[in-house]
């Protein structure tokens, strides 16, 4: 019986710091804070769960649920970031396919090369990538985008298949990235919504993203913009811990990143496995 021991989440971009001395320190630390964290909890393997930004993926042909099932990857390399190949775990990501498929999931295998969606949080977290990787994509770009629910089933197909396939003692922390509010490409870029970013990672962190799976992305879009559509892996992560309880490790409202940024850890000791979607 397989375990998860860790589940975190974060925004998963960085700006300049010109001019942002203080609060871009304030969420590099957090992120630091966030991969001590994560390898004090000594996990045998990091699922990343994330967007990619159409590096990988063309909206002529969408796959909005995809995981990558290699056992290496070499990253995409955008944003100028190191390009040096990594270890995945085929095994693993194959076996959650073929779980995720008989649960109904319409999640498809991906041939990847990882960009900065999953890059940057794990290149914080794990700088030297001593801990076999791999993505498992909730792509927010492609249309229709998966939705909050399907998200949250998805993270409860993980756990799942985590505590019930996986060898005993076999432990897996789980790292989101994206969000939190932004709008990217259109006229209200460089907006952020710090009520609705306190209020998701509240919402988290109290053990009710429950309620977060009954969010339409309409609503999700209105409030958090087209990038904060990300949140939807923050809502798998809550699924696969289904009402763990966390706390905020940094937040900051940078307009000149165009982001709300933000950091949580979770706790899976605390989930109590109680699935129902709050609407």
């Amino acid at each position: 019986m397989g375990r998860i021991v860790g589940a975190y989440a974060m925004s998963h971009v960085l700006g300049t710091p010109e001019g942002l001395a203080e609060p871009s320190e304030r969420v590099f630390q957090g992120m630091r804070e966030i991969g001590a964290r994560l390898r004090a909890a000594d996990p045998d393997l990091i699922i990343v769960l994330t967007s990619d930004h159409l590096n990988n993926f063309e909206i002529r042909a969408p796959k909005p649920l995809a995981i990558g099932t290699a056992d290496s990857f070499t990253p995409y390399g955008d944003m100028g970031l190191p390009t040096v190949p990594f270890r995945g775990n085929a095994t693993v990501a194959q076996g959650l396919l073929r779980a995720a498929r008989a649960a109904g999931i319409g999640l498809e295998t991906a041939d990847v090369k990882p960009d900065h969606g999953m890059m940057i949080p794990l290149g914080i977290v794990d700088p030297t990538h001593a801990i076999r990787s791999f993505p498992l994509y909730i792509n927010t770009v492609c249309d229709p985008a998966p939705t909050p629910a399907e998200c949250w089933s998805l993270g409860g197909v993980l756990r799942r298949y985590v505590e019930d396939a996986l060898p005993r003692d076999f432990r897996v922390a789980l790292l989101a990235g994206g969000g939190l509010s932004h709008w990217l490409g259109v006229p209200e870029e460089g907006r952020v919504n710090v009520e609705w970013d306190l209020w998701v990672m509240e919402r988290l962190n109290s053990g009710h993203g429950a309620e977060l799976a009954g969010l339409t992305n309409d609503a999700i879009l209105r409030d958090g913009g087209n990038g904060g559509l990300e949140v939807n892996a923050w809502i798998a992560l809550a699924g696969a811990v289904p009402g763990a309880r966390g706390e905020t490790i940094f937040y900051e409202a940078i307009p000149a990143w165009a982001s709300g940024m933000a950091g949580i850890a979770l706790d899976p000791a605390t989930a109590t496995g109680d699935h129902t979607i709050l609407r």
